[in-house]
Formats: structure tokens, sequence, C-alpha cells
């Protein structure tokens, strides 16, 4: 019996890569969908992956990408118009009448997140929904294991682990984890189709932690130095990060700080699709400084000296004012943004170890309903209590 054509979008990223890998080894057809022919779709190829090379944000490529597919895992790249690029792939899988879409989105998207990208996540997560005849699988996970080595040259050569995340709490997945978790939703959709599945490592480490890590992965002592967000920005755009990656990735490192990865974590999701535990966070750790190009393209940890005159190019590069280039770019502002570990909404799906969404049937929405009014009743009541335990106060004063 011939088994369905899957299409996996971004493939030479991090996860989808692994996602191609995996399905070509369950002996799925696999189209690997990348943005020019190089080093890793030609390993894609060589592993018996159909390499397609188009653009995402193009209809016609999406339609021609689609041609006799049945599934697909659609990965979409960290660039601005993730909206545009995500409805777009909705239409194009719902016009092939693909039999379902595993969607890659992130932990923390809700309506008022400060960022355009993540807020363009919740509104793609949700529209999804409404596809008439394809199915939806979500995969949601958090902050990636890779994302603590950006600094792996002073990592490796003075022993720092330099970061904005204070003492904030995550449970990392490696990009491999992810990848897998997603082939195989799309190997047996079936038993998750309408599911959220969050990837985790195992537990949940702080960035002492991971410096503890590190100091069994590099061989000397690594210690966690605290920075502030805006010195952090400074480095990563003395590194060639893009202003609009910068824009979401400090929003994302607060919320590191202020707990939003610790809500809902660990999963067991790892282990409930693959049938086996995550991976540590030592053994993706000792993968990435072994090959530093999974962490980023380009990416060494040199010589000392190099290290050194990077330092000195970060204390000399101007901060980011990701405000200030999204204003420019014509990007809402919100009046009153909300991280997301302070959004109730979001706290609430999260402690569910669930995405924040909207209700899509009548019985879901009569949900919803009642528990904003049962949420209401129950404030007035407390504020009503308040009212009579001040009252009482002040008779008890003039007594």
């Amino acid at each position: 019996m011939t088994k369905p054509k899957i299409l996996v979008t971004a493939a030479a990223g991090r996860n989808a890569s692994t996602a191609v890998l995996d399905l070509l080894g369950k002996g799925f057809p696999v189209r690997a969908f990348v943005r020019r022919q190089d080093a890793r779709s030609e390993k894609l190829r060589l592993a018996g992956a159909e390499i397609f090379v188009g653009d995402m944000f193009d209809l016609s490529d999406l339609r021609r990408a689609l041609v006799d597919v049945q599934r697909a895992y659609h990965s979409p790249p960290v660039a601005p118009n993730l909206l545009h690029g995500m409805m777009l792939f909705a239409l194009a899988a719902e016009e092939a009448k693909l039999e379902v879409v595993a969607l890659m989105s992130g932990w923390n998207p809700h309506p008022a997140h400060p960022t355009i990208h993540t807020r363009e996540h919740w509104i793609a997560n949700n529209i999804y929904r409404w596809m008439p005849t394809v199915d939806v699988i979500y995969v949601n996970p958090g902050i990636f294991a890779f994302m603590y080595l950006f600094g792996l040259p002073a990592i490796v050569h003075f022993g720092m682990l330099v970061g904005p995340w204070g003492d904030g709490l995550n449970a990392p997945p490696s990009s491999e984890d992810i990848g897998s978790v997603a082939a195989e939703l799309l190997a047996n959709p079936s038993p998750h189709i309408g599911k959220r599945y969050r990837p985790t490592g195992p537990k949940l480490i702080s960035p002492n932690d991971v410096a503890d890590i590190l100091t069994n992965v590099v061989g000397r002592n690594v210690k966690y130095q605290d920075v502030s967000t805006k010195m952090f920005l400074k480095a990563a755009k003395a590194q060639g990060v893009s202003d609009f990656e910068i824009g979401h990735i400090g929003a994302y490192f607060e919320e590191v700080r202020g707990g939003t990865y610790a809500v809902g974590a660990p999963t067991d999701h790892v282990q409930e699709v693959l049938g086996r535990p995550p991976e540590s966070f030592e053994t993706a750790a000792q993968r990435y400084i072994a090959q530093p190009d999974l962490i980023a393209r380009g990416l060494r940890a040199g010589t000392k000296l190099e290290a050194i005159a990077f330092m000195v190019k970060t204390m000399l590069t101007r901060a980011p004012d990701a405000d200030r280039w999204a204003r420019e770019r014509g990007h809402p502002i919100l009046r009153e943004p909300v991280l997301a570990h302070d959004s109730p909404d979001w706290r609430e799906a999260a402690e569910q170890k669930d995405l924040l969404l909207l209700p899509t049937t009548r019985l879901e929405t009569q949900q919803h309903s009642d528990l904003q009014q049962m949420k209401a009743t129950a404030a007035m009541a407390n504020g009503a209590r308040t009212l009579v335990t001040s009252a009482a106060g002040r008779t008890n004063s003039f007594e």
C-alpha cells in the first residue's frame, strides 16, 4: 500500500530537517520545501527527499509544492509577514484537499502580546481550526535548548554563560525532539487530530543549572552571568541577528525571566507521542557545541582573541530599539501589551498544558461564556466582601 506523500516546509531548518529524515526512515515519500539549494538541502536529497525550491510567500509556489501531497508539516519561517504566509499556506492546503496539517506554533501566543510576530501566531492558530476540510494538529514548543548557546565563544573561552534570564525556569526541548514529534504525528495522525502538543525537556532547569551542565560539556567551570535584556540584544545585533528577530527575542527572554515557560512544564508529550523520554539538555548541548551550525549558521567558538574582539564590538554596538523599528514599518503598537505570564487567560490555558484558543463550537462557546460569567460573579463577590470588611473596619475605629 502506497504511503501518503508529505510536504515539510522550511525543511532545511533545525527541527524540520529532523522531521524530513524521520519520515523518510518510516518509509514516507517526502517533499522538502526549501528557499535555496545548499549543503543542508543536499543532505536531505541524498537521504531520499524530493527537493522543492520556492518562496512560501508565493501562492503559485505553494500550489506546485502541494501537488500530489496528502499531509504537511508547516514550520513557518521566522520572518516578517508571518500571518500573510500562514494564511497563504492554509488556503493552498485547503485547495489541495490535504488530509491534515501539523502546524508549528509557540507556547506563548495570545492577543495582547507585545510582539506582532506572536500575536500573528495567535491569530493563525485560531484560523487554522476553521479550515473546512483540512484537519490540524499543533506543535507548540517554548524556548528551544539551542537558544541558551548563542554566546558559545564566551562559554568556551571565558566560562561565562551570559543571558537576561534571571532565575527563570524552563524545560528546553531539543530541536530534534520537536521534529521527531511532528513526524510521528503525521505518520499516524488519526489519534491526534485537533490536539496540541508542547514538547519539552525532561525537567525544569534554571540558567544556573544550564551553566552547571555546560561545565560538564565543555570541560571547564562555567558560571551564569545575568545581564540586562538591552545588553543581550546589543550582542545579538553585533552577531548579525536581524532587527525583526531582535524584536521578539527580547520579549521571549523577558518571559523566561518572568516564568512563562515554567507554566505547565515539563509535559509528557514527547513520551506520549514517541514512546521514549525527551532528550536532556546535556545531550542536546553536547551535539550543538560539537556542531555549532545547529545553534546558528556560521557560529563558531573561534579563538580567545576573536571572543575578546566580539565583546568590544558588542560594547560599541548601539542598542536596538524594537518599538521604533516596528513603528517605522507601520506595525500596530498596543497601548497595554502583556507578556504571556501576566495574562490571566493565557495562564489559565497554559496551566492545562494547552494553547489559548477561541472556542469553535456552540458547546465550547457556551462553556467559555459560562466560565467568563463565573469569573465576573466571583470578582463581584470578592469586591463586595472587601467593601464589607472595609466598612466594618471603619465602624470599629469609631467605637
